[in-house]
């Protein structure tokens, strides 16, 4: 199998996806250092203040776009294809690769069926729970309306995104509550649909360590991208490319998150508004 790369500029371009990702890596000392490209696609920021509303008119507005896309996305099913990769050098030395197919029941109760999971030859990092909640939630993270009392949104300005215009943000975790996680980076939003297409971060706490004698959990940073879908802004594809330092030890790892295979789930979805 060959070492994952960044996606072509073609591709990007159309998929609106690139990257975000990540594995929670296992060590009883550690960092992360991030090699994470955020600034991959971007143009020139221009942090110019807004014109013709306010930075709270458009945070509601976007926020309530959002909660319309991760309405409507659970009336999708969809295959989620990870795949983490450690390497020596540039060569892969260790793999775990996982294929689950993801639908929602009536009540938006998500399911999962795994269709296709290899035994991990990830050498000196596991995958926790914790990682498997970042490919869930926060590497597809959907901001919505409910969850804008949690967060700090600051406008930065806006930017050209590949072949999109974007408004841009900076969010943050308003406080850490116990036993709760948050996301924490930058997002990007498509400046006529008003949806996320972009977002750069990690989730937070960066470290978690609940008993003394436990290793501590290292959050890498992620990017992710977004694909045109119905009319939606739906998660598409994750990435994260990280070396992380445990004492003399480093571990060179990548993980690629896959979102594809969109497909309405019966009559109920066509009832669902598009934005």
């Amino acid at each position: 199998m060959r070492a994952l790369a960044s996606v072509p500029r073609h591709v990007r371009g159309r998929l609106r996806n690139a990257a975000i990702s990540v594995l929670v890596a296992y060590a009883l000392v550690g960092f992360a250092s991030a090699q994470t490209d955020c600034a991959d696609g971007n143009g020139i920021l221009d942090n110019a203040p807004l014109k013709g509303m306010t930075t709270q008119e458009l945070i509601q507005k976007f926020a309530a776009q959002e909660t319309k896309v991760k309405e409507a996305r659970s009336h999708y099913t969809y295959t989620q294809d990870l795949q983490v990769q450690t390497l020596n050098g540039t060569s892969v030395d260790g793999q775990f690769h996982e294929i689950t197919t993801v639908s929602y029941d009536d009540k938006g109760k998500r399911i999962e069926n795994v269709t296709f999971a290899e035994v991990s030859t990830l050498r000196g990092v596991q995958i926790s729970a914790n990682d498997m909640d970042d490919v869930r939630v926060f590497m597809p993270w959907i901001l919505t309306a409910d969850q804008l009392p949690d967060y700090k949104i600051t406008y930065a300005g806006q930017q050209h995104v590949d072949d999109l215009d974007t408004y841009v943000f900076h969010v943050e975790p308003v406080k850490e509550e116990k036993d709760k996680r948050y996301f924490q980076g930058r997002i990007w939003v498509d400046n006529r649909d008003l949806q996320v297409v972009k977002l750069c971060g990690k989730s937070v706490p960066e470290q978690i360590r609940r008993k003394k004698k436990d290793p501590i959990e290292v959050r890498p940073t992620f990017v992710g991208y977004r694909q045109l879908t119905d009319g939606y802004w739906f998660p598409a594809y994750a990435r994260v490319d990280d070396t992380l330092h445990f004492g003399v030890q480093s571990i060179h790892l990548r993980e690629i998150v896959k979102f594809k295979d969109y497909k309405r789930r019966g009559p109920s979805a066509a009832a669902v508004s598009k934005p």
